[in-house]
């Protein structure tokens, strides 16, 4: 299959222009506690602020926004005399702001620690800096100026920019405070990782990813209902697929459209997922008949992972299949379920298409089949994952949403993992997202709405603007990077609430 161009050039047709609002600081701020956590609270005016060396202003910008920043300063005293040198931080939540940028040696790139130092050779000055930026505090440090005069900040102000049409997002009033505000908060992380693509974090990676397009996409149909760029996203998929016809788990965009080296199991497969789901909320048959060779073509390739009695083989291999960011997961379990989720998304296509599904229903029946014999554990009366038999959260929840239970069955067994302490956890909004649309397939929509009340709501009690790429309710301030420095605090597979309050629970 290989690079397709056609499909490359009808995405670029459909990929919207960016939206400008500028925004200004609504207040200075300064670092407090509140309840054993980082905070801001306002303090005072920001405009007219004089600046001296070691002198620090700290904006807050009242939202989360992304964009390009502007600073003008003048200065006061005598004819500067030399340089203005600046260190400029941004952060999504008031604790970045908390750690030493130097002293950050986790594995992701330092580089994607959002500051800046800069030198002003003349006064006054209008300071355009030129990265785009994720935010909602703005921190100003004065490294060094002449004491023969100070700097003065007369004015600051982003270009905040998403593709998300604002007058165009459907209402939402359930008549309760929490859920209302989850709505919101959700809204604002899709918004805000609307750029040119569903991008997975406009901090970091700034990447449309795939297993995160499939969640954007459900919350787009019930909020924004961008569906061109849903559409366009997967034409990018499609049109960047390698030569034997898999799609990469994530695609760069500048400076050109060009798939990642990274292939993922359950990404590469979630495209005839996100491909049905499209086809549900928009029922354009056309785009659903180009794509659906690409779709297919994952299920076929995926064969090579089983073995003949239709068992995924486990691997020691990191990143293979992603699922979650639990470390310790082994994913044995979780892809085989899978795997019975997007065959059944693939049936439903190619059913939608008037074609023979035969292959796809034998493959589905077959690996069902082999999910009950090996990976059930008859004493417990869970399924286990490798070697070692672990119990995970997530081999359930994929176990029940690729239908190997179904019914009373698969509420029990949701049921009884929720009394086992022992058992790998949960730790993203990704997969507590799997969760809630688990609970919701077995019935269980009081426990659902528990779930969004408590998960959710637990970031927007700890004053959440946006939803974040992980969240551990024991440990607010947890990375698996190595510092909050480098989290993503909007990140596109956490806006679940905009999508199963508005489709469930109106």
């Amino acid at each position: 299959m290989g690079r397709n161009e056609v499909f490359l050039e009808k995405a670029n047709g459909l990929l919207p222009k960016l939206r400008v609002q500028r925004v200004e600081p609504v207040c200075a701020a300064e670092l407090c506690q509140q309840n054993g956590r980082t905070a801001a609270k306002p303090a005072g005016v920001w405009q007219g602020r004089t600046l001296a060396k070691g002198d620090s202003i700290l904006l807050d910008f009242g939202n989360h926004w992304v964009g390009h920043v502007t600073l003008r300063f003048a200065s006061v005293g005598s004819h500067p005399d030399a340089p203005a040198w600046l260190r400029v931080q941004f952060a999504e939540r008031a604790c970045e702001l908390t750690e030493d940028p130097e002293a950050y040696t986790g594995w992701i790139s330092k580089g994607w620690i959002q500051q800046e130092q800069v030198h002003m050779d003349v006064l006054p000055a209008e300071l355009a800096l030129p990265r785009r930026y994720a935010f909602r505090y703005l921190r100003l440090e004065v490294l060094d100026v002449s004491g023969k005069y100070s700097l003065v900040l007369t004015d600051a102000w982003c270009d905040a920019t998403t593709s998300a049409d604002d007058s165009a997002l459907a209402p939402y009033a359930s008549g309760d405070g929490q859920l209302n505000k989850l709505d919101a908060i959700a809204g604002r992380t899709l918004r805000e990782c609307m750029q040119t693509v569903f991008e997975d974090g406009p901090k970091r990676d700034r990447r449309l990813w795939l297993g995160d397009l499939r969640m954007q996409a459900l919350a787009n149909y019930e909020t924004y209902r961008a569906n061109d760029l849903v559409k366009a996203c997967l034409y990018l998929f499609a049109g960047t697929a390698n030569e034997e016809g898999r799609v990469s788990a994530c695609l760069f965009l500048e400076p050109e459209i060009e798939a990642d080296d990274t292939f993922m199991f359950d990404y590469s497969l979630f495209f005839a997922a996100a491909l049905r789901d499209y086809m549900c909320a928009t029922g354009d048959m056309d785009a659903v008949r180009e794509l659906w060779p690409t779709a297919l073509r994952q299920t076929e390739l995926a064969e090579a992972d089983f073995d003949a009695n239709g068992l995924v083989r486990d691997r020691d291999q990191m990143g293979w299949c992603f699922v979650d960011w639990n470390l310790a997961l082994n994913k044995q379990a979780s892809a085989q379920g899978i795997t019975l989720y997007c065959l059944r998304a693939a049936i439903e296509l190619v059913r939608a298409l008037g074609e023979p599904d035969e292959v796809l229903r034998e493959s589905l029946a077959k690996k069902t089949a082999a999910a009950k014999a090996y990976l059930w554990d008859k004493k417990s009366r869970l399924f286990v994952s490798g070697a070692a038999r672990q119990v995970s959260w997530a081999s359930q929840v994929w176990m029940v949403l690729g239908g190997a239970v179904e019914g009373a069955e698969a509420a029990a067994l949701l049921e009884r993992i929720a009394e086992r302490p022992d058992t790998e956890a949960m730790v993203t909004p990704y997969m507590m997202h799997n969760y809630v649309d688990a609970l919701l397939a077995v019935g269980e929509r009081d426990k659902a709405l528990d779930v969004l009340r408590r998960y959710w709501g637990g970031m927007a009690d700890e004053g959440a603007d946006t939803f974040w790429e992980l969240y551990d309710p024991a440990d607010p301030d947890a990375s698996p990077y190595g510092g909050t420095i480098v989290n993503s605090y909007c990140h596109a597979w956490s806006c679940a609430p905009a999508y199963f309050l508005r489709k469930f629970y109106r």
